[in-house]
């Protein structure tokens, strides 16, 4: 692969870089004195599971793996103790120490289903800053100003509506860009809300005499409803531990034009032979592709067989969840939120409201339908059998 065709494998799909020139000569520089550069990309573990919007960065991490490079997976174990305030509104509730543990080793659990564990170096940054000492920090908070801070454009619009911001959050920007001064990274990725945070690990490289790192920032992927970031607390989530049935029918559902725009950041398929494809096609494709980054190809093929025998013919799936009816006081909205076939009871209730809850082909309307034996169809993938 030429210097070229490097460049534009690392650079497809991301949204802005900092900056092309550096990017280009320092991979270029690596490829001829053989010395692999320093990668960086940093998790907060605020929730337990990974989906596709984490797999944008991931996949761009794994790329630079094939082409040799070093990998630092960061896991923010002590930053999260302080909480990301970009995109927020309002102060962050404290996690506690157990919870951010328990979802650091989960995040270690699914991330090499994307990631080459053997060239991969897991890190927690609590192994350092924890280490800083009240001199350390002090002297880290005199290489940014409040005015620097306040120019952040969450920050700016909370102290325009005069909406509280901790003097620990303006320390956050600061302990991320420590984390790159520690590692003397060559490049970090991020996502495009994380721009003001990224800069900072480079303006503390060059007050630590290092050069500064290049800045490379993906896309937030849009969830299965086209419009709003993708998040589990908005159900619009398609996670990489589902089962690849899940994941390929959530796939389905999304428009053609958002399908195009998977490809471009969760393949490295060439989009204008994709357009040549039927849209129906070419969305099969992309399902089975995505769901064979998790499991095997087998698995992704078997999935594709039964989403057409399922939605082609209108058959039911063969191994679908089986519930046994409690008694007649059971509502069915809390049937499906214990067998996890909605998110939420509003979930549901809003699923029912459309018609999108039926039993034999029957519409369930509300929740105080009078729970009977049948096959319960959910949206347009979840199934359920109630027996008696």
């Amino acid at each position: 692969m030429n210097n070229q065709e490097i460049f534009d494998r690392i650079t497809r799909g991301t949204v802005e870089i900092i900056n092309s020139a550096d990017l280009s000569t320092k991979l270029k520089d690596s490829k001829k004195c053989g010395k692999p550069l320093k990668v960086k990309a940093g998790f907060d573990p605020t929730a337990p599971d990974i989906h596709l919007g984490h797999c944008v960065l991931l996949r761009k991490l794994r790329q630079f793996q094939d082409l040799g490079h070093e990998v630092f997976f960061l896991i923010g174990d002590f930053t999260a103790q302080i909480g990301d305030p970009t995109g927020r509104d309002q102060l962050r509730s404290q996690m506690s120490l157990e919870t951010i543990a328990a979802n650091a080793k989960t995040y270690q659990a699914q991330v090499f289903k994307i990631l080459d564990e053997k060239k991969t170096k897991v890190v927690f940054n609590s192994s350092w800053l924890s280490k800083l000492s009240a001199q350390k920090i002090l002297e880290l908070t005199a290489f940014s100003t409040v005015a620097q801070m306040l120019a952040r454009a969450d920050f700016k619009k909370r102290f325009e509506t005069a909406k509280e911001i901790s003097i620990l959050e303006f320390i956050y920007p600061l302990m991320q860009g420590f984390d790159s001064v520690y590692l003397e990274s060559d490049i970090e990725l991020g996502g495009s809300d994380q721009k003001f945070n990224l800069l900072m690990g480079r303006q503390l490289q060059q007050s630590f005499k290092q050069a500064p790192q290049v800045v490379i920032m993906t896309p937030l992927l849009e969830g299965t409803d086209g419009v709003k970031k993708m998040s589990k607390s908005l159900g619009n989530y398609i996670g990489i531990n589902e089962p690849p049935a899940e994941i390929l029918g959530k796939v389905m559902s999304i428009s053609d034009e958002l399908m195009l725009r998977y490809y471009d950041v969760l393949t490295e398929r060439n989009l204008a032979e994709i357009k040549q494809l039927h849209p129906k096609e070419a969305k099969l494709q992309l399902g089975e592709e995505i769901v064979s980054q998790f499991y095997s190809k087998e698995k992704s093929r078997q999935a594709r067989q039964e989403f057409e025998k399922v939605f082609s013919r209108g058959d039911v799936p063969k191994d679908i969840i089986e519930y046994r009816i409690n008694g007649p006081k059971e509502k069915i909205i809390d049937i499906l939120l214990k067998n996890k076939l909605v998110a939420s009871k509003s979930e549901g209730r809003r699923l029912m409201t459309q018609g999108g809850v039926t039993i034999d082909g029957e519409k369930i309307l509300d929740e105080d339908w009078q729970i009977r034996t049948g096959v319960v169809k959910i949206g347009k993938r979840r199934f359920l059998r109630i027996i008696a």
